[in-house]
């Protein structure tokens, strides 16, 4: 018997759930260190070991995160909550004997501690901050000029800097041009840079391959190609000056990558969100709009450009279109072009509107 049997069943039971996870694939980094850190935060709260739960020691940890001066949103209580389930139906699946361990032992038996009644309940599609918004064309506007103001200045006053002022103004056009996840811009190669047949006059930026896309249930990385649409075609001379200009005076050799740091090495995931941030602070907007933000700007403007809903979805690599239309915020004026164009069809109707 180990010196502290408690505290070793516990280590015995997260590898075990681990190792459950890695035989689906899912990511250590992403999905399974976070899960088991989770598991051992409820017994540092608790004071109890997994065996010695009740439901009442799980309503107590989600209360907790709810209070203080950060509660934790809805939706991140719910994946808590999904997770601690997974982990309770772990230890009570008799096909891996994790009852009988603890009755041998402890003379307690683990059991499920979250339920239906004291869950979160699903009930609507977006659950995040109602400050996290699309931008509006000012604010892409405003945004951008900040950022290409950010490298003006820094080259003025000669400081070092203007190479990843310039970098952080051309990506930042870029991941709102292709509506791109922070990893899937980060993730960009030279080779990802495409030709588009239907629209040769854009040379080779008339698309990027996207090979980081959002993985799902174990699945690798999903792949799409996103298409260099007309009305954002300023995007071709914004990298192509990159490209061929700017990138090369960072000397990145034989490395791949699209965005490069002054090391020569591939731009770091917090990096690509400072470069938003600085731009957000200079051009005085909202603190709670964030990179995604501009993804969601995408979204809203390709629908405003009348694109259909399934191309839409196609370019940002939405499975389901329902998915998209939750990134959606049109604004009042294209809704009124609608109506309007509805009644020009329809001259029947004039005779009722002001």
């Amino acid at each position: 018997m180990p010196l502290h049997p408690q505290r070793a069943t516990l280590d015995a039971m997260l590898a075990g759930w681990a190792r459950q996870q890695q035989a689906r694939f899912l990511r250590e980094d992403a999905t399974i260190a976070p899960r088991v850190a989770l598991v051992r935060r409820l017994v540092d709260f608790s004071g109890l070991y997994p065996w010695e739960w009740t439901p009442a020691e799980a309503e107590a940890f989600i209360g907790h995160l709810r209070s203080g001066e950060k509660p934790v949103a809805v939706s991140t209580a719910r994946g808590y909550e999904i997770a601690l389930r997974m982990f309770c139906d772990y230890l009570t699946d008799g096909r891996y004997g994790w009852a009988q361990v603890c009755q041998d032992r402890f003379g307690r038996v683990p059991a499920q501690v979250f339920h239906e009644w004291n869950s979160v309940t699903h009930v609507v599609e977006y659950e995040g901050r109602p400050g996290r918004r699309p931008l509006t064309y000012d604010e892409v506007q405003a945004l951008f000029d900040a950022a290409d103001g950010r490298a003006e200045q820094t080259r003025a006053r000669g400081r070092k800097g203007t190479l990843p002022a310039l970098r952080d103004a051309a990506l930042l056009k870029t991941v709102y041009a292709y509506g791109l996840r922070r990893r899937e811009a980060r993730g960009l190669d030279l080779a990802d840079l495409r030709r588009s047949p239907k629209a040769s006059q854009y040379g080779q930026y008339g698309a990027l391959f996207v090979r980081w896309g959002k993985a799902s249930g174990g699945s690798p990385p999903r792949r799409r190609t996103v298409l260099t649409v007309p009305e954002m075609d300023w995007i071709v001379e914004v990298l192509d000056d990159w490209v061929s200009r700017i990138r090369p005076l960072l000397r990145p050799g034989a490395l791949p990558a699209v965005w490069v740091t002054e090391r020569a090495g591939r731009i770091s995931l917090r990096s690509v969100n400072e470069a938003f941030e600085l731009a957000r602070s200079a051009a005085g907007l909202p603190v709670e709009l964030d990179l995604h933000c501009l993804r969601h700007s995408y979204v809203t403007h390709l629908v405003e450009f009348d694109y259909p809903e399934r191309f839409v979805a196609e370019q940002v690599g939405h499975r389901y279109a329902s998915t998209t239309a939750i990134y959606t915020g049109v604004s009042d004026e294209y809704r009124n072009r609608l109506v309007r164009r509805a009644l020009e069809g329809r001259p029947e109707l004039w005779e009722h509107t002001p």
